[in-house]
């Protein structure tokens, strides 16, 4: 049997995005396995969902009675939960059910809707569970993963980022979208992670990373106002991604009552 430290990547309601994060760490995952032992991870072979574990990594939302019972064996069999992924930390785009009646939306699109196995709610990991750490992103990406791996391994606390896109826009020397092109930038009050892909590339952020600290969105909302942005239109950008998640569900509310 291996002394490696084993590691398992479980998934719930999600696109997978993010456990390609580790299939695309290439070089970087081949090194990985020489160091731990991967003895669950659907999506790349190995298979062993109750296998007790040092790290366990989850992507996904919580949706349904089988995902509540699920997390909480995971739970029990894990040292360390680490949460992957807009999904696992604030419910995912799959929140937005949270804004809205879930089961009359299920009704208007099943002819059988009490055949669907749903909770009325999209609810992040750490609603259910106690959670160790948590990566953002949508998706999160390699360096993210492979980071946290390495610091748990050498017995220290994975790095947070806080940054938000902004500060990665100026270290890039990128031109703000907001002031020269009147894009509604949600970059003031995201965290970094990504590496301002967006901005960097001419766009406005979307928000994937989720919020970052001491967020102004009241601030923002305004700024967009004045950049002639309806208020339904302010409201979906704050009620995106990352739309079961505060400051940004209290945002989005706002703006949607002023349309």
């Amino acid at each position: 049997m291996s002394d490696k430290p084993k590691v398992a990547v479980h998934k719930f309601a999600s696109c997978d995005g993010c456990q390609l994060a580790f299939l695309n760490a290439g070089e970087a995952l081949l090194s990985l396995a020489q160091q731990v032992e991967l003895v669950h991870f659907a999506e790349a072979g190995p298979m062993n969902p109750e296998a007790r574990v040092d790290i366990a990594f989850v992507e996904g939302s919580i949706c349904t009675a089988h995902d509540e019972e699920r997390i909480q064996a995971i739970r029990r069999n894990s040292q360390y939960l680490i949460t992957i992924g807009a999904c696992a930390t604030a419910g995912g785009l799959q929140a937005l059910r949270n804004l809205a009646d879930g089961q009359q939306w299920l009704a208007e699109v099943y002819a059988s809707p009490e055949y669907i196995d749903s909770l009325a709610t999209s609810t992040p990991i750490s609603h259910h569970v106690k959670v160790d750490h948590e990566l953002w992103g949508c998706p999160v990406n390699g360096r993210q993963v492979m980071g946290a791996i390495r610091s748990l391994l050498h017995g220290a606390v994975p790095v947070v980022e806080q940054d938000k896109v902004c500060l990665e826009c100026k270290r890039q020397l990128n031109v703000c979208v907001m002031v020269t092109k009147g894009e509604p930038c949600m970059g003031p009050v995201t965290r970094t992670g990504c590496g301002a892909i967006c901005p960097s590339l001419g766009r406005d952020c979307y928000a994937c990373y989720g919020p970052a600290e001491n967020s102004n969105t009241e601030a923002l909302g305004e700024a967009f106002r004045q950049l002639d942005v309806l208020p339904a239109t302010i409201g979906r950008r704050f009620h995106f991604i990352n739309s079961g998640v505060e400051p940004f569900t209290a945002a989005g509310q706002r703006w949607k009552r002023d349309e």
